[in-house]
Order: C-alpha cells, then sequence, then structure tokens
C-alpha cells in the first residue's frame, strides 16, 4: 500500500478518535450531560501544548506517549489519580483518552515505517 495513503488513514483515525470518540464516550458514560462531557474531553487536547517543547515541534514518526512532559508516564499516573474524584473525572476520562489515541497512533507510525511502500 502506498505510504500516503496509510499517512491519511492514520490522520483520519487519529483525529475522528481526538474528536468524535469523545461524543461517543461522553453519551455512554455521561449521558446526562454529554455535551458537555464532550466538550470538556476535547478541551483536553491542550496536553498537546508540550509538543511545543520538542525539536522539531511535529515528527510524525515520534511516539508522543513517554516523550513529552505531559504525555509522560508520571502525567499518566496524575491522570489515573484524577479519575477517583468525581469533579475530575470527565478530565482524567478525556486525558487518558487522548493518551491512548496517541498510543495506538505510534503503532501506526511502526506498521507504516515497516509496510509503507
Amino acid at each position: 500500500m502506498d505510504i500516503e495513503i496509510l499517512r491519511v488513514l492514520q490522520s483520519i483515525l487519529h483525529y475522528s478518535l481526538h474528536f468524535l470518540a469523545p461524543g461517543i464516550i461522553g453519551f455512554i458514560f455521561f449521558r446526562s450531560q454529554w455535551k458537555r462531557a464532550w466538550i470538556i474531553m476535547v478541551a483536553t487536547m491542550i496536553i498537546d501544548l508540550d509538543h511545543l517543547l520538542a525539536t522539531p515541534i511535529f515528527d510524525p514518526t515520534r511516539c508522543s506517549v513517554g516523550f513529552h512532559p505531559l504525555h509522560s508516564y508520571y502525567a499518566i499516573a496524575a491522570y489515573l489519580l484524577l479519575l477517583l474524584f468525581k469533579k475530575s473525572r470527565i478530565i482524567a476520562v478525556g486525558l487518558l483518552f487522548h493518551i491512548v489515541t496517541d498510543w495506538q497512533d505510534c503503532y501506526w507510525s511502526g506498521f507504516i515505517t515497516l509496510y509503507g511502500k
């Protein structure tokens, strides 16, 4: 498969997970306030500001999980702790789903590197 087609598919999946999946998660788990939950979970993408600390800022082959400060394993542990508190639970779900989305992107990059032609 052409590497450009794989990169487009990767981007479609990545941004669908960042923008559409939080709406589905909000609807399933926070039904009474799903629109609010969706907006909050999409807003957790602010953690991507830590990409500004890297050189280059964007590298399609770099896995952000474990590399950027707000994507570090210490940060992930803090996001898990936020699940324990009702007031921060929607934020925690958004942050953790953001990490899962970025993590699956790492596998896509590896797949494209190995199999893209």
